[in-house]
């Protein structure tokens, strides 16, 4: 950590700016636009793989998210230069909400699937999209969760910088392995090398088990996403050397 660097404080800004925007003038209604839809939600644009990482969903979010983008990004900044730095950063960000979208889109599948083979008409289950109520007769085919879950993956989209930022933190893992780190609730510091790993491991635990050690409305499987991506393209450039992008 130190002085801040020049993509990071750029990306701080238009985050800051973008947030402002979207709680100050409610109007323009930023997030139907930028945030991250289920692909067959009507508000889902291409464009929001992309945006979605500079939308935020409260002051606590955005505060944690940029502290961590300066705090683990600025050493990969200065190690990196501008360029990589940011492709790398963009790339995690996108491949996290790709990766996000498709877990999505196989749990809204099974779901439907199962409300098709049940026999419930493609019109009863539009409804139960668009409205969230439902005939109770299908809690005999479908649990009440299961219907939950596939009305808040069609309707909550998926706002933050946090899968990108999941990717730095795997970078920094990886190229500064001994430092250490620690949680505000569990101050022990921890080296990266073993930190990090446990971090993924748990978003994981909680995306597969829906029960969130660190509360509700967290996209687990886009941090995950934002990982798996950042440790890819971390080994691919180990691999081949590539360490020139200023």
């Amino acid at each position: 950590m130190g002085k801040i660097t020049e993509a990071i404080k750029h990306l701080i800004i238009l985050n800051v700016i973008l947030f402002a925007a979207a709680s100050f003038l409610p109007n323009l209604n930023l997030g139907s636009y930028l945030a991250l839809y289920f692909p067959q939600n009507e508000h889902f644009g291409f464009w929001q793989f992309v945006t979605h990482m500079f939308m935020h969903g409260g002051f606590t979010h955005i505060l944690f998210n940029m502290y961590a983008l300066w705090a683990f990004g600025s050493p990969l900044e200065q190690m990196w230069g501008k360029n990589k730095f940011l492709f790398f950063y963009f790339s995690a960000g996108i491949g996290a909400g790709l990766i996000y979208t498709a877990v999505n889109y196989y749990q809204f599948n099974n779901i439907y699937q199962d409300l098709i083979s049940a026999g419930i008409q493609g019109t009863e289950i539009q409804n139960l999209l668009k409205t969230g109520s439902y005939n109770t007769g299908i809690l005999e085919h479908v649990s009440e969760k299961r219907l939950t879950d596939l009305y808040q993956i069609y309707n909550t989209p998926a706002v933050g910088a946090s899968g990108a930022i999941y990717g730095v933190l795997v970078a920094f893992g990886m190229s500064f392995p001994n430092a250490k780190l620690a949680l505000i609730f569990f101050p022990v510091p921890i080296a990266a090398k073993y930190f990090i790993p446990v971090l993924i491991g748990l978003d994981l635990f909680s995306g597969v088990t829906g029960f969130s050690l660190f509360g509700g409305g967290i996209a687990h499987f886009a941090h995950v996403g934002g990982a798996i991506i950042g440790f890819i393209m971390m080994k691919y450039w180990q691999k081949n050397q590539f360490q020139r992008w200023n």
